[in-house]
């Protein structure tokens, strides 16, 4: 008989308390070896890109950045990085909606937006409603969610109000979940049952050691009356427990790296300078969310689709969506997008540096996290839902090849969806509208 983790600890009577531990522990994927969590983050960014400026040089295992490209900024994460290339949205030229509804309805989801009364720019394509379906992020915090305080965090940058532009986490079929575009109520929302002093932080961990020594007990309690696989299973959550003990009870290095982001001084989110700002703040927080055990998923979106953010700080002053439609031989319009890509790069770099300071055993958060860096389209001005930017960064403990670039052909996006979907423990063959998947993109896993 095969049990959920959380099931099984309910069959144990741990109850409640259990389900406080269950953070800690390995994730069920079977890379995961390291006796941390895996984590999931989605980091979006819109319009597409410049494809000529984005691919490295080389071929899967030898390759390079050029530091003037697009993803100049993070190629110190090389060996921490997955480049996929050649990855379509193939669901996303079905149903109702125009390029960039379909593009940000489908990147995360795989299935069809619902016929609806929100017309876009497309004359000929149907008005369009919100997704059909989940999106990943939040199918697998649903999967996984064992009573951390979150069970996903949405984190946005200047948004806007709510459509199917806007929107890119679902938690069902025309179910969009909102961003929290307000760092200061986040941060009061994150940390004030916390607060900043060290000896509330150490209640904590005095509370999870209690847990451990309850579901022990419980374990060791059952475990005559159980088959020899499930003894064989008792024994690696055993293991993985009385790894997490000693961690805690050391409480320096290779334990809980549980630190709180500053609040910082009062600023408004909305105004077009502060875009950085609250990104980084945002980030912040989903560093400390993930290392505090607060949630193991969590997603940012910068703006939205059809972005028209200005960049005057990069000598940018005509709108991200305006330049992205203009012609591949507009060589301003070009050097402008490459420079709005760089600087999203740049964000990339921070929340892969922030993450990768955090120490956990013999690795880092990072290491044990999937950084997931999406686009809802290929290229902006032909809406071309082909060849999507897709990066994987971190690897998930082990599950995926870092420090590849791999050129895959012509693969579906629900396949990699699939691979995010096992590599955070979730046993599943498919995901999204099953006609477009054909199962997890292997060649990608270790």
């Amino acid at each position: 008989m095969n049990y959920k983790r959380r099931d099984f600890l309910r069959m144990l009577g741990a109850g409640a308390a259990a389900g406080a531990l269950l953070p800690m522990l390995e994730s069920t994927g079977e890379a995961n070896t390291t006796g941390f969590p895996t984590r999931l983050v989605v980091f979006f960014s819109a319009n597409g890109t410049i494809p000529n400026r984005w691919r490295p040089q080389g071929t899967e295992r030898d390759w390079s950045i050029r530091d003037q490209d697009i993803l100049g900024p993070i190629k110190g994460y090389k060996d921490k990085l997955l480049i996929l290339d050649g990855v379509d949205m193939v669901s996303a030229k079905n149903g109702p909606g125009d390029g960039h509804q379909t593009g940000m309805g489908h990147m995360l989801t795989g299935t069809e937006l619902l016929p609806g009364d929100t017309k876009g720019g497309c004359d000929s394509c149907p008005a369009a409603g919100y997704s059909s379906g989940p999106s990943v992020d939040q199918y697998i915090a649903q999967q996984i969610y064992s009573n951390e305080a979150f069970q996903s965090l949405e984190f946005g940058v200047q948004c806007g109000g709510p459509n199917n532009w806007s929107r890119m986490c679902y938690s069902g079929r025309d179910q969009p979940v909102d961003p929290q575009q307000n760092p200061h109520n986040a941060f009061d929302r994150l940390f004030s049952q916390l607060g900043a002093d060290k000896e509330k932080l150490a209640r904590v961990k005095r509370r999870r050691r209690s847990v451990i020594d309850f579901v022990n007990a419980d374990f060791k309690a059952i475990e005559s009356r159980v088959s020899a696989n499930d003894r064989q299973r008792i024994d690696q959550h055993l293991t993985s427990v009385r790894g997490l003990e000693r961690r805690l009870m050391s409480g320096g290095e290779g334990g809980l790296a549980c630190e709180l982001p500053a609040r910082g001084e009062m600023f408004d989110p909305n105004l077009n300078a502060n875009y950085g700002q609250t990104g980084q703040a945002m980030m912040d927080m989903i560093v400390s969310a993930l290392a505090c055990g607060q949630t193991r998923v969590a997603s940012l979106q910068w703006s939205r689709s059809v972005s028209n953010v200005k960049f005057p700080w990069l000598d940018v002053n005509e709108g991200h969506h305006d330049l992205s439609h203009r012609s591949d031989d507009d060589t301003p319009a070009v050097d402008a997008l490459v420079k709005i890509n760089r600087w999203y790069s740049e964000q990339f770099a921070y929340l892969l540096a922030k993450l990768d300071a955090v120490p956990e055993g013999a690795g880092t958060l990072l290491d044990n996290t999937i950084v997931l860096w999406c686009n809802e389209l290929g290229k902006g001005n032909s809406h071309t839902r082909n060849d999507i930017p897709f990066i994987l960064a971190g690897g998930g403990a082990g599950f995926f090849k870092m420090g590849h670039y791999f050129h895959t052909g012509i693969q579906s996006h629900n396949n990699l969806l699939v691979s995010i979907c096992q590599a955070m423990g979730v046993d599943t063959q498919t995901f999204g509208n099953p006609i477009y998947c054909t199962g997890a993109l292997t060649t990608i896993h270790a």
